[in-house]
């Protein structure tokens, strides 16, 4: 954010409750003085990690400030470059990821970021009004704080639970989502599952997970061909918002080039990635999924039998969809980590705990080395020519033993070419498998 005013010449202050080193060294470089959240300011970008209720945001308000985020700010700086935002509570990323390469196999200068790296103020570096686009993630923190951003197309891939703790409700949570429509006019597009209906100007267009074609039903890839890794909904959701993008810019959607695009797409490396194959056993990275609705998809993705890894810390996903999607695919949980032992016995379905004394103090990289060992031995020594899969999709958050989901997805990795690599698996895994 200070790069970006500086290089735009803007007059600013700045407040952090918890201001680092680098921080302050970066601040002082620009200019920028530390402000006072009692003063009096006509416009506050708020990061998305401020509730959008916290007390210094109120008392700034009062003050008579409008309170914007990141992605309302570039909107502004940038009106007139083509975005598509793509929001929703699971697949977001990856569609995002898929709509850009879509467009660039189409011959835009497509970028993606926002919600992921990079942040969109960087994003606008690289992109003209003419010729780029922009395919913005955009979290229900970050849509709580726009006003007049106004995609041309936007995206939500389905709409759950999620973000209880911070939203306080269902509803506000799925209004904060909304938002990604609020300001789009009659020209827009608004790409929906199917059975999903809302309040918009836009034009509407619903995609299903069975069929990958155009707004107009020309077929354009079966599902069957898609490699492996990208989700069917997140790529007919894809299809539908690079066409819609297409047509807004006055071209035509060539269904050969996106049916070829579709065939080289890469998945987002750590959303249900094959990391790694032992004969016919494979290693599925979802490091990400902590939603429900994203581990039920792995679920029901996944090639059974399954060796389901569960663990981290507790942020309140809903079990029961997940017992009723691993009843008859999953044949054994692994538990690891803070709440992996609480998750195991929740599920209801035979479990192993990774060896006692994998708390807070344990390396993430031993209890994954450990966790992946056990999965091995449980899916047992023939799975290499049966078949199955060492699944990855954790429910908890990262944060009791690793950096982030990205570091827990590569010690993973890790854990599962090694283990990949031997002919049997280690015996110091071992563990009686309970009920």
């Amino acid at each position: 954010m200070l790069r970006f005013l500086a290089r735009s010449g803007a007059r600013a202050d700045w407040f952090d409750a918890r201001p680092s080193a680098e921080d302050l060294d970066l601040a002082a470089q620009f200019g920028f003085v530390p402000g006072d959240p009692s003063g009096v300011y006509s416009t506050v970008i708020a990061a998305p990690g401020v509730p959008i209720d916290h007390p210094d945001l109120e008392t700034l308000r009062r003050g008579g400030a409008e309170i914007i985020g990141e992605v309302e700010l570039a909107a502004r700086a940038r009106p007139t470059l083509p975005m598509v935002g793509v929001t929703g509570t699971a697949g977001k990323g990856s569609t995002t990821v898929l709509i850009a390469a879509l467009l660039r196999a189409c011959g835009l200068n497509a970028r993606e970021g926002g919600n992921i790296d990079p942040p969109l103020l960087d994003v606008l570096d690289d992109l003209s009004d003419e010729t780029g686009v922009a395919v913005v993630e955009l979290s229900s923190f970050q849509l709580e704080r726009v006003v007049g951003f106004a995609p041309m197309v936007a995206v939500i891939t389905n709409l759950a639970t999620d973000h209880l703790d911070r939203h306080g409700s269902l509803e506000a949570y799925h209004a904060a989502k909304l938002n990604i429509t609020r300001a789009q006019t009659e020209q827009d597009w608004l790409v929906l599952p199917q059975g999903l209906n809302v309040t918009t100007r836009a034009q509407v267009v619903h995609f299903s997970s069975t069929q990958l074609g155009l707004s107009d039903g020309t077929p354009v890839l079966d599902v069957a061909d898609l490699p492996d890794g990208i989700h069917p909904a997140n790529a007919a959701a894809a299809l539908l918002a690079a066409e819609g993008l297409l047509r807004r810019l006055g071209r035509a959607a060539d269904s050969d080039v996106l049916a070829a695009a579709l065939r080289g797409a890469q998945p987002v490396g750590g959303r249900f990635e094959t990391v790694a194959r032992r004969g016919e056993l494979r290693f599925v990275n979802d490091s990400i999924a902590t939603r429900t609705l994203a581990v039920e998809a792995a679920l029901l993705r996944a090639r059974p039998p399954i060796a389901w890894l569960v663990g981290g810390r507790d942020k309140g996903a809903e079990l029961e969809p997940l017992r009723r999607a691993a009843a008859v695919r999953v044949s054994c949980v692994v538990g690891f980590g803070e709440d992996g032992e609480k998750f195991a016995r929740a599920l209801g379905l035979p479990f192993v705990l990774t060896p006692a004394g994998d708390g807070p103090e344990a390396s993430g990289e031993e209890t994954m080395r450990r966790a992946v060992g056990l999965a091995v031995d449980a899916l047992g020594p023939d799975a290499a020519h049966t078949g199955g899969t060492v699944l990855l999709s954790p429910i908890g958050t990262s944060f009791d033993l690793f950096r982030d989901y990205a570091e827990r997805g590569e010690l993973f990795r890790a854990a599962a070419l090694e283990m990949a690599g031997m002919d049997a698996a280690v015996p110091e895994h071992t563990a009686q498998v309970r009920a």
